[in-house]
């Protein structure tokens, strides 16, 4: 797990592939902030990553791109904001492959129909008791 990122259970991304770059934060930790690199920045190449299948690569370049990015610099320290920056990019790729389910139509069921149809009888019913009498009553 030291040298790899676990992105689903069948993929696991070595930390060779990923560009960690750290700069100044804008977050907490205040005047310490001022000095320290402790905003991680994780760039992940998808093209030039040798662990991907190509039906695992065309699917993430086609919802994120070539390169695909997460910032962390929600901690004072720079590990922590790494170990988060690994996470969310771990998290990105892995809605990036996610295959989305087929939609099976449906169709109102009788007494869905019926209700509805009922509702607006009422609504109709009650709009009309709104109305003012007719002059032939």
């Amino acid at each position: 797990m030291a040298d790899t990122l676990r992105v689903t259970d069948s993929l696991a991304l070595p930390l060779g592939e990923i560009e960690l770059r750290a700069s100044r934060s804008s977050g907490p930790g205040g005047q310490h902030a001022n000095v320290t690199a402790s905003r991680v920045e994780a760039v992940f190449d998808v093209q030039a990553s040798a662990a991907l299948s190509e039906g695992q690569r065309a699917r993430i370049l086609g919802r994120c791109g070539p390169r695909v990015t997460a910032v962390a610099q929600d901690a004072r320290s720079q590990a922590r904001n790494r170990q988060l920056a690994l996470e969310r990019l771990a998290e990105r790729l892995a809605r990036a492959l996610a295959v989305q389910r087929r939609r099976r139509p449906t169709r109102p069921s009788a007494g869905a129909r019926e209700r509805r149809l009922a509702a607006k009888r009422r609504g109709a019913q009650r709009k009309q008791e709104r109305r003012r009498p007719s002059s032939d009553d």
